[in-house]
């Protein structure tokens, strides 16, 4: 399967992770996709609407019996809700069409201009931007969301602690309740700020074994985070329904 990521416009670096763009080859497959702590829109040439993928809780598995290209946004965590226009909570592990988010008139309208003509695939991507820069003067020139300054502190408090930091902790430290930590991390995020930092130390765990031809799996468990090796073993099953082993020989066996 073909992938390939973009950077951004310089004007939506501040609320895009990047654009991309895939291929799925023309015969039945399935892929795994991971919990990222990202909200997706992707738009495909199969004939479907585009639509917005929601913040994940645990892994999915894609399938596609035919050839398939889609172009696509990543929004950073805590960004989507600008473009969408929607507490995140109400997509959260589900997908929903853009054309329900955005109106059926703009979105019909793009999915027109990606797929008209011979443009090259980042001129594709260049038209998702423009539509992007549009909503977001929009959503500037109207009210920035209650609460968003405060979960942008909350969510670079978490990354930087690489989701070591307690909930309780961090609530303390922004002079807010834990209640209210978690109702914003419900509009804005999607996910609770226990889920998130979950999900960021499992994300630690999963780049260090795929860079590590041979972990020593206790040692790793506590670089990343987690109390111990049984933590991990129970975060891997629980987000992915394998465990760091079979990860580990997935990401590392010889063709």
């Amino acid at each position: 399967m073909f992938y390939r990521e973009y950077p951004p416009h310089p004007a939506l670096a501040a609320h895009v992770e990047c654009v991309w763009a895939a291929r799925a080859p023309g015969f039945a497959h399935a892929h795994r996709v991971l919990p990222d702590n990202c909200v997706d829109i992707l738009w495909q040439d199969a004939g479907q609407p585009g639509f917005a993928v929601g913040m994940m809780s645990s892994a999915i598995l894609v399938a596609s019996e035919q050839s398939v290209r889609t172009l696509a946004v990543r929004f950073k965590p805590g960004m989507a809700r600008l473009f969408l226009a929607t507490p995140l909570h109400a997509i959260t592990d589900q997908r929903a069409d853009i054309d329900l988010l955005w109106g059926r008139s703009d979105a019909d309208r793009l999915a027109d201009a990606l797929w008209e003509g011979d443009a090259s695939e980042r001129q594709r991507l260049a038209i998702i931007e423009r539509e992007l820069l549009r909503r977001l003067r929009a959503a500037i020139a109207a009210a920035t969301p209650r609460g968003a300054a405060l979960v942008q502190q909350a969510l670079r408090a978490l990354e930087g602690s690489g989701g070591a930091l307690r909930v309780e902790e961090l609530a303390a430290q922004l002079s807010v309740s834990r209640q209210h930590l978690a109702a914003q991390f419900r509009q804005h995020v999607g996910l609770s700020p226990k889920m998130f930092a979950r999900i960021c130390r499992f994300r630690a765990a999963t780049a260090a074994i795929r860079t590590t031809p041979t972990p020593e799996w206790a040692q790793l468990a506590l670089d990343c985070g987690y109390f111990d090796q049984s933590h991990l073993i129970h975060d891997f099953q629980a987000l992915t329904a394998t465990t760091p082993e079979r990860f580990h020989f997935s990401n590392h066996r010889v063709a």
